[in-house]
């Protein structure tokens, strides 16, 4: 300890606890004190306000307001899209700018980080991770805590990102010979009334394997669920083929699930996303062809 005065005060600073701290060390702190108290600052102040600092620095960190920007997002957007913007943000964004405060953030900081991303190939992951920055950025503005957005800057710093659609049938001839095949799949009943509703429907994959039977009315020829982008309603037709298949499925899967399609783990969980995709591997049917998402691009 350096005991010392101070505007006529007697004063105590602890240096630290032996061995932690060995007596080198506590006699280059004392010096450092010493020359502080020369120059008239009070070493006790000094370094209560440098542990405020750093306290408000971190309260203030991207990481913080960026998770507290999530959480206020988290009951307008849909399950999977908040897991999916979180699970960015721990990957590519919180272990290389997550523990500067916000207001230190700058346009080259930012972008070393997207450079990463991109230097692994995932430019549209690099575009998506800078919009979330620039959406937190706004967040930390509009409560005080940042004076302006600096991924406003960035804008045309990241290469473009080359459109690429589904891999998709639309051959007539082909598509003919590809539902063909699905009639002939021998897997579970659940996966085979998803691959012959998929083409019949064109909902997106994901809304397909998370319907529910309270949605679905039989007898009006209708799917009514909101959509997971837009969060309006929207209303699928059901053909008369369509409804054939669900009258088959009805009996089995009403009684134990909510969902139309459940997991075949639980009940409680509707089928995962790799149910149709594994379907189609199994029949040979390579993902350069022909995936869940394609058969939304054949109906158009």
């Amino acid at each position: 300890r350096f005991r010392y005065r101070f505007s006529d005060k007697e004063k105590l600073l602890a240096l630290g606890s032996y061995p932690d701290v060995s007596l080198k060390d506590a006699r280059e702190k004392r010096d450092e004190a010493r020359k502080q108290v020369a120059a008239g600052i009070d070493p006790c102040a000094q370094r209560k306000a440098m542990k405020t600092a750093r306290v408000e620095r971190e309260a203030n960190s991207f990481e913080v307001i960026a998770r507290e920007w999530h959480e206020r997002q988290v009951p307008i957007w849909a399950p999977s899209h908040a897991v999916r913007v979180l699970s960015l943000m721990n990957r590519d964004l919180f272990p290389w700018i997550g523990g500067i405060a916000i207001a230190d953030l700058t346009p080259p900081v930012i972008l070393e980080a997207l450079d990463r991303i991109c230097a692994r190939g995932a430019v549209e992951t690099a575009h998506r991770a800078l919009t979330i920055v620039g959406q937190v950025d706004r967040y930390a503005i509009s409560s005080g805590r940042l004076v302006s957005d600096p991924a406003r800057d960035l804008r045309g710093a990241l290469p473009p990102v080359v459109d690429r659609h589904f891999p998709a049938v639309t051959d007539p001839n082909e598509l003919g010979a590809l539902l063909r095949s699905l009639l002939t799949y021998k897997g579970t009943m659940t996966i085979r009334c998803a691959l012959r509703l998929a083409p019949m429907l064109a909902v997106r994959p994901g809304e397909l394997r998370s319907a529910k039977w309270v949605d679905i009315d039989l007898e009006a020829a209708e799917w009514r669920f909101i959509l997971s982008k837009t969060h309006q309603e929207h209303i699928v037709p059901l053909s008369r083929q369509a409804i054939e298949v669900l009258q088959e499925l009805h009996p089995a899967t009403s009684a134990i699930s909510e969902f139309v399609f459940p997991s075949a783990r639980s009940p409680r969980r509707c089928m995962s996303d790799n149910g149709v995709l594994s379907a189609l591997r199994r029949m040979e049917i390579p993902k350069e062809v022909m995936t869940g998402h394609g058969f939304r691009a054949a109906f158009r």
